[in-house]
Parts: C-alpha cells; sequence; structure tokens
C-alpha cells in the first residue's frame, strides 16, 4: 500500500512489442510493469501497464495518476512514424537553383542504412523513399552570403505563390531552409510571415535557422524537413496521451525525453519533434549512467535487447558517447543525439532458412502477431520461442503468469521453418537460434568498443529490455567483459531513464573560426573575444528556456561544446569546452583536447596539426535538474525461493539439472551459481554454466565468472 500523501514519479517507454512503466515513490522503491503494446491506439497499452503497476502498489489507475508528481515519457512515435512513412504531408521552400538538394543527398542516402554486408551490392543500394515529393518542393528567388550579407532580396512575390500552390497540393506543414539561413535569418522570418499570413496556425512550419542553424545545406534541411513531417503526428499523439491521463486523475507535469538525454515539455517536443527521434532508446542509456553514478561505474557498455532490436551504447569517463550527425530512416540528422547502434535482433525476431544456413533478423514478429508462442495468430520461429523450447523460459510465469505461452506452437514453429530444412532436431535448432543471436550482438559490442579503440575488458556490460538479461551471459563473456550488471529496473530501463532524466535545452549555431596552420600552432590566430561572443547569445537562449520551464537559476548548469576539425576535412568531433573565462589559455587547452580526442578516435600519429584548426558549430547544453527520489537500498530478508528446472545445455546438448531463484526475495547475502535462472515477474535472467550472481546494495543482479 501506498500512504494517500506519498507522492510517485512515473516513467513510461512505449516499446515495439511491450510498453513499460516504472513507478518510484519519495523513498526510493521502484516497481516496474508492463504490457503489450497497442500499435493502433499507444495510449491504450499506457494505460494497461500503469494500472499493474498500480495493483503492485494496492491502488487504483486513478489513485496512482492523482499522486503522481511527475511522469516522464520516452516514446518511438516520432521514429516510428518515419519509417511507416505516416508523417504529414509536407511541402519545402529553398533557395531557387537548390530544390535537388534534399535528393541528392551528397550521395550519402545510396547507401545509407545498407547492411555492411550488402554494400558491394549496387543492385541493392537505393535511395530513401521521399519524405517530400518532388513536386511539393518550390524554389524562391532570395540569395545570402556566408558572410550574412544579403546579395538578392526575397521576391515576396513569387514566395505567395509558391505558398498558395503548395497549400492547394493539400500539404499541411511547410519545412523552409535556404541557404546560409543561420549567418542570417531575415529571409526564413519573412517566409514565416507570408505563410502565417495565408495559412493561420493550422500549417506547421519549421525554419532551418530554428530547428538547426548549423553548416551543412543537405543535413539541414533533412533535419528542418523532418521536424515538419513529424511534428503534427507527435503533436497529435502527445495531446491524445496527456489529454487520456489526465480524465483519469493525472494532475503532475508531463515531460517527454529527447535524443540527447534530457526532458522537454510535450508542448516543445510537438514543436522540435526531430529531437525525439531516438527517445525511447536514449532512456536505456541515461537511466544506466543514474546508476552508474550510484554504483561507482565510470566505463559502461550498455545493451537494450527487447522485442524486435538490440540497442547499445557506451559510457565513457561517466558521460555518454554523443553524435552530431545519426542516420534515421536513411535520412541524415545533424541534432546532437546520444550515439547508439541498433541491429534487428530482439526477442521477436524470426528466424528462417537462408542458403542452408540459420538467419535470425532483422525482421520481427513485433506485438501483433507476436512469437508463435503468444497464440496469436504467429506461426513463424522467433528468439523467444527459442529460449521457451530450451527451457530458459517457463511458459506459466511469463509476466508473472499474466500471459501463459504456447510452448507446443513453438516447437511446431522451429520444427518447419528451422529443424526440418536443415536436418536438425528441434532443440538443436532452438540452441542454433539462441546461440546466432547472441553472436550478433557479440559483434555489435565489438564494433562499438574495439572499433574505437575502447577495451571492453574495461568497461561494466549493463543488459536490460525485456530479453537482454536472458541472453547478456552468452554476448558477455563472448565480448569477454568480467562483470555484467543487471539492473533492478532491466525490465523497464528506457521508462526508469525517462523518470531519471532532467530538463535539457541546446542552442547551437555555425560560425565558421580558424587557428594554425604550417609551422603555427593551432590556437594561433583565434580571437577568444569572438568564440566568447558565440557562447554568450547560446547561454542567454538556454536560459531563458530553463526559466519558462520554471526551473530556478540555482537548478541550472550550463556546458559548452565546439564542434572541431582539421581544416578541409569534411567531419568533425563534438570537443566539450571547460567552464570558465574564454582566454588565450582556455582556446590553447581546446585545441590540445581535440588533437588528443582526434588521435584516440583514429589511431596514434593520424593528426596533421600542419594542417590548421577550424571551430565549425558552437552548442550551449543547458541542463535544469528536476526532483527525483535516491534509489532505496536493498535490506536482507527472508531466503528466496529456489526450486530445480530442466534446462538444455547448448553447448553440451543434453539436459541439465538448473537451479531457478525468485530475484524478487534475492538478499544481497545469497549466491546464484550458473546454470541457473533467476525469474522476475517481468524478465528472466540466465546464469551460464561457470558464472555466479548476486543483487548488490540496490537490488541489482551482478553476474560474474566465465569470460571469453
Amino acid at each position: 500500500m501506498t500512504a494517500p500523501d506519498v507522492a510517485l514519479y512515473v516513467g513510461v517507454d512505449i516499446g515495439g512489442t511491450f510498453t513499460d512503466v516504472v513507478v518510484m515513490d519519495e523513498a526510493g522503491h521502484v516497481v516496474t510493469d508492463k504490457a503489450p503494446t497497442t500499435p493502433h491506439a499507444l495510449e491504450d497499452g499506457v494505460l494497461d501497464a500503469l494500472s499493474f503497476a498500480a495493483e503492485r502498489r494496492g491502488l487504483s489507475l486513478e489513485e496512482l495518476l492523482a499522486r503522481v508528481a511527475a511522469l516522464g515519457h520516452g516514446t518511438t512515435q516520432a521514429t516510428n512514424a518515419l519509417i511507416e512513412r505516416t508523417g504529414a504531408r509536407t511541402g519545402l521552400l529553398t533557395t531557387l537553383g537548390f530544390g535537388d538538394t534534399l535528393f541528392v543527398q551528397r550521395l550519402l542516402g545510396f547507401t545509407a542504412g545498407t547492411p555492411a554486408e550488402q554494400l558491394g551490392w549496387y543492385s541493392r543500394r537505393r535511395y530513401p523513399e521521399p519524405i517530400v515529393p518532388r513536386h511539393l518542393v518550390r524554389e524562391v528567388p532570395e540569395r545570402i552570403d556566408q558572410a550574412g550579407n544579403v546579395l538578392l532580396p526575397l521576391d515576396e512575390a513569387i514566395t505567395r505563390r509558391a505558398i498558395a500552390e503548395l497549400l492547394a497540393e493539400g500539404v499541411t506543414a511547410l519545412a523552409v531552409s535556404l541557404l546560409w539561413s543561420f549567418r542570417n535569418n531575415a529571409h526564413e522570418q519573412r517566409i514565416a510571415e507570408i505563410a502565417r499570413e495565408a495559412a493561420g496556425d493550422d500549417l506547421f512550419l519549421s525554419l532551418s535557422s530554428e530547428v538547426n542553424p548549423v553548416l551543412g545545406e543537405y543535413e539541414r534541411t533533412a533535419t528542418t524537413v523532418l521536424n515538419s513531417y513529424l511534428g503534427p503526428t507527435v503533436n497529435r499523439y502527445l495531446e491524445r496521451l496527456d489529454s487520456t491521463l489526465r480524465e483519469r486523475g493525472f494532475r503532475g507535469t508531463f515531460s517527454v525525453l529527447n535524443s540527447i538525454g534530457g526532458v522537454m515539455t510535450a508542448r516543445d517536443a510537438a514543436r522540435r519533434a526531430v529531437l525525439i527521434l531516438s527517445s525511447g532508446p536514449t532512456g536505456g542509456v541515461i537511466g544506466s549512467r543514474y546508476l552508474a553514478e550510484a554504483l561507482g561505474h565510470a566505463n559502461v557498455i550498455t545493451s537494450d535487447m527487447g522485442g524486435t532490436s538490440f540497442d547499445v551504447g557506451l559510457i565513457v569517463g561517466g558521460r555518454p558517447l554523443v553524435a552530431g550527425v545519426t542516420g534515421v530512416g536513411r535520412y541524415h540528422v545533424s541534432v546532437p543525439m546520444i550515439d547508439i547502434r541498433a541491429i534487428g535482433s530482439g526477442g521477436g525476431s524470426i528466424a528462417s532458412v537462408v542458403d542452408g544456413l540459420i538467419r535470425v533478423g532483422p525482421e520481427s514478429a513485433g506485438a501483433h502477431p507476436g512469437p508463435a508462442c503468444y497464440a496469436r495468430g504467429g506461426t513463424r520461429p522467433t528468439v523467444t520461442d527459442a529460449n521457451l523450447v530450451l527451457g530458459i523460459i517457463d511458459a506459466d510465469a511469463f509476466l508473472g503468469g499474466r500471459m501463459p505461452l504456447d510452448r507446443e506452437a513453438a516447437v511446431a514453429a522451429i520444427e518447419e521453418h528451422v529443424a526440418q530444412p536443415l536436418g536438425l532436431t528441434t532443440l538443436d535448432a532452438a540452441a542454433g537460434i539462441r546461440r546466432i543471436v547472441d553472436a550478433q550482438m557479440a559483434d555489435t559490442l565489438r564494433e562499438l568498443t574495439l572499433g574505437r579503440g575502447h577495451d571492453p575488458r574495461e568497461f561494466v556490460l549493463y543488459a536490460y529490455g525485456g530479453a537482454g538479461p536472458m541472453h547478456c551471459a552468452g554476448y558477455g563473456s563472448d565480448l569477454g567483459v568480467a562483470k555484467i550488471v543487471v539492473p533492478a529496473t532491466s525490465m523497464a530501463q528506457s521508462a526508469y531513464g525517462a523518470l531519471t532524466s532532467d530538463i535539457h535545452h541546446s542552442a547551437e549555431r555555425s560560425r565558421i573560426v580558424r587557428g594554425g596552420g604550417g609551422p603555427l600552432p593551432g590556437w594561433h590566430g583565434i580571437d577568444p573575444a569572438i568564440i566568447a561572443d558565440q557562447f554568450a547569445g547560446l547561454e542567454d537562449l538556454c536560459l531563458e528556456a530553463l526559466a519558462a520551464n520554471g526551473v530556478a537559476a540555482e537548478d541550472s548548469e550550463l556546458a559548452r561544446s565546439v564542434d572541431m576539425r582539421y581544416r578541409r576535412q569534411t567531419h568533425q568531433l563534438i570537443i566539450p569546452l571547460e567552464s570558465g573565462p574564454l582566454d588565450a589559455a582556455a582556446i590553447r587547452d581546446l585545441v590540445e583536447r581535440f588533437e588528443q580526442a582526434y588521435e584516440r578516435a583514429y589511431g596514434r600519429g593520424a593528426g596533421f596539426r600542419e594542417a590548421g584548426i577550424e571551430l565549425i558549430t558552437f552548442r550551449v547544453d543547458a541542463i535544469g535538474r528536476t526532483r527525483k527520489p535516491r534509489l532505496a537500498s536493498t535490506r536482507a530478508g527472508l531466503p528466496a525461493s529456489r526450486r530445480r528446472r530442466a534446462i538444455y545445455d547448448e553447448r553440451e546438448r543434453e539436459w541439465v539439472d538448473a537451479e531457478v531463484v525468485d530475484w524478487s526475495n534475492l538478499s544481497p547475502e545469497e549466491r546464484v551459481v550458473g546454470p541457473a535462472v533467476v525469474e522476475h515477474p517481468t524478465t528472466t535472467v540466465f546464469v551460464d554454466r561457470g558464472q555466479a550472481a548476486q543483487v548488490d546494495g540496490y537490488g541489482n543482479l551482478v553476474i560474474e565468472g566465465r569470460a571469453a
């Protein structure tokens, strides 16, 4: 039971298969639960998950919602709208002569998103389906140069005609991306005034000088177009969810997790929809960082295996790695996002036989019809079906017994689609499915760590998601990590990240500043006053945004960074700039740290300081600290219930007698020795032979032992 006056804090994350929820009270006690995602009415799945969590706290849904002080939401709504091409009908206005920018994509779209093994297959290469068809692009006469000077005034008559034509075509969203608008936004602002005169507030409008005022014509245009394309869809969804929650008694603050690791108001999320494109996976990394701070882990590999995908990220020195440009839906978005690598390996990934070999994913059975064992009409085998056949999942204990599974359906699916075509037994086919998906995930983790110069043995592996704890013993030992942490919130880690995130606003602007070259050091010729001036304006914008969200000055924190590269290079690195006065010493330190980061990324000796340095984009991230309880510590209690179950050992190819332990009652004094299964109402953890597991002081399960 929960006392009537105790405030609750809630995180919600909607995945492809399940909707997860985390509820934390003022004392730091956590309850997690989940319900099947309802794709055609996502708010229904949210209410179902909240109802289950309320029941576990002895409350009705209305009683729980009435006590929620803050609700953070991670969502894949924007990503799904892009993948499924269900965004708004969008038009694009751009500078005369540059209407094909979005379609040429600097040739990047030709191979974007193509699996590495298919890059050499010319016939597999395709440009992505346009989010704005060419007949909805209009070019307007105007020209501003790189210094911000007006070379050709905006032709307002042609602009009015172009907007009228697009409205007649049924456009409900408009993107405006003019050349060098980030140096002088006057023409874009005038177009916005004309558009509002013609269509009023019914037209969703995005200006590149507001959405993405940075260098890079294609990326800036793509980012702005995506914002308009996704904005109306995201806005309708968030309004519907907010209304539904408030009808059931919710009176707290409602915020949405963005892709850089903070939360924003629902209103801001609708206006800047492009910022929530990787909202869901980001939550897992942020929840892991919050936990890592408590556990004292500076270097963490995050691994999230859900129903449809396997998402991985890195926390180095306490900070998640961030990418300045990210490929999403085969377009390139130039807003900073936490760098997350994803492959189609999840519990719902479908297994098949291709050219005499077992292939797992990327196709997924999703929530409907789901794996064959869900008995919802699915007939093709998945990773979940394999785990059920091998005895790792208990058919009667799935989701705490709320969703019994059909083992015979799983056996039949694997037998028909994998075992018979390959002449294997059903058990060996199921074991093969499991080994292959583990190997695929281990390969992805190696690419993220070794491929970037990081030794995985220096990291702790965090495993979460509905299926991650079931497979981490395999891909973790294959990777060679010494310690695996399955968080107490692992079954809803992304939702936990939404709960623990702070308010985050960022502002950026491009201006090329050059220094060094030849025998001169990189900082030579860089005027600190120019750098200080760039940051001053950005900091004012961020502080105004935090104040508008009710964040007090003492709860605000600003972080500065610069996108830097060697002169004449194409790509840049994001380099943090330390706080303090921006004098010559600060600029020298910035350049030295860029050169160190460059050689860490590309190898010792790769730097070429004789080329000179370019500072490209200046960025300020503003953090508004939110109230959130600290995690409660675990106390020793009654010994956890233990029983035995037969599990198929895929290496020995025989059934073994394994211990099955109830996670809910485990105390730090108890040890679980593999092979064993640790069961929770919403997840299952497999502990392999040669490994042992114990809960720590916060209730997380720590696995140590066998490593490759």
